[in-house]
């Protein structure tokens, strides 16, 4: 059993049993074990690579990985020493193959003697409580739920099944479903940033909870603020990365990706399978269709009805209409330049 500095092998496998379990074309030694992965141009015998952006293809066919998964059209340059797996998605597979390689460690189904559980909580079957674990009055912890040191479970939340709550997070006022990943530090039901701008600024108390659905992953330091009277709510299969805030009352439908450092503000609602790119800004109380796409950096200050837009820029437009923009202004630029150096030519 191969052993990284922080995670341990779980193999090896064969290229075949890999190629069966994912449903790839296998050319070459179905026998060739995998026990590690690694990049096209430092893997080696007994690792398994892949290509799917073309940037790399020169790494191809220098690669000393024993197994290589590739686009069809790439197969003719896979070196004669190497396995080929061949699937239109080499990227996906390869992610699939690291989940089988090196599985997502799991609890030790123990409570460490410096958790802190209250009489009224409840904790079902196999769960791991690490260090300084701290389960406040009514909280529920299904079957298998893992919470790493020092994160804190207020009163009545309640946590699905086999969810893995990383060290250090704080969850208050919410119902987290099962299989979710939480990253450390994150922060989810803190008060959402209601204020009433009458010269006193008063606050506005928030009295709503989070809903998170099934399947969600957190990254790191991420906050999610609890709806001011409702619920903010995360649909479930959505993948939110590191430094994301999101507001009070917001919703994102299923399968939502937000890349990190985006703000979206209170109210706003995204519909399915919306992928919000990094550093984006999302104004309050507005609407994203299903599949929209938000370029990084943009700003978005408008609803976006259109199912599949992808929009771009501050204030985000249809992504062609940016770029017109943008040449535009390009030339504009150009010109005024080439004009000023004439002028001072003629002086």
């Amino acid at each position: 059993m191969v052993k990284r500095r922080f995670h341990e092998c779980a193999g090896p496998l064969t290229a075949a049993q890999l190629a069966l379990a994912l449903g790839l074309e296998l050319h070459g030694d179905g026998s060739r074990l995998i026990h590690d992965a690694g990049p096209l141009h430092t893997a080696g015998e007994g690792q398994l690579s892949f290509l799917d952006n073309i940037k790399y293809r020169l790494q191809l066919a220098a690669t000393k990985a024993g197994v290589v998964i590739v686009k069809p059209q790439f197969l003719a340059e896979v070196p004669s020493g190497a396995v080929a797996l061949v699937t239109p998605q080499p990227y996906t597979a390869f992610g699939k193959a690291l989940q089988m390689l090196f599985p997502e460690p799991k609890g030790l189904a123990t409570i460490h003697p410096s958790a802190v559980v209250h009489a009224s909580a409840k904790l079902g079957q196999g769960v791991t409580l690490d260090a300084g674990v701290v389960v406040d009055a009514g909280a529920v912890l299904g079957d298998g739920v893992w919470v790493g040191a020092n994160s804190y479970i207020g009163p009545e939340v309640s946590v699905g099944e086999h969810t893995h709550i990383h060290s250090c997070v704080s969850i208050l006022c919410a119902t987290i479903g099962a299989r979710c990943q939480i990253h450390g530090g994150v922060r989810i039901g803190q008060d959402g940033f209601g204020f009433a701008l009458d010269g006193n600024t008063t606050k506005i108390p928030q009295i709503g909870s989070v809903e998170i659905g099934d399947d969600v992953e957190i990254g790191a330091n991420t906050c999610i603020d609890r709806g001011a009277q409702v619920a903010t709510k995360i649909g479930s299969k959505s993948r939110i990365d590191n430094l994301v805030q999101i507001g009070h009352n917001v919703e994102l439908g299923q399968g939502c990706v937000v890349v990190s450092q985006t703000g979206i503000a209170g109210s706003t609602v995204l519909g399915n399978n919306v992928v919000v790119g990094g550093q984006v800004g999302i104004a309050g109380h507005i609407k994203i269709a299903d599949r929209v796409m938000i370029a990084a950096k943009s700003g978005v200050t408008k609803t976006i009805s259109k199912v599949g837009e992808v929009v771009s820029g501050f204030p985000a437009q249809p992504i062609a209409q940016w770029r017109k923009a943008q040449a535009r202004l390009s030339r504009l630029l150009k010109n005024n330049s080439e004009n000023s150096d004439d002028a001072n030519t003629d002086a």
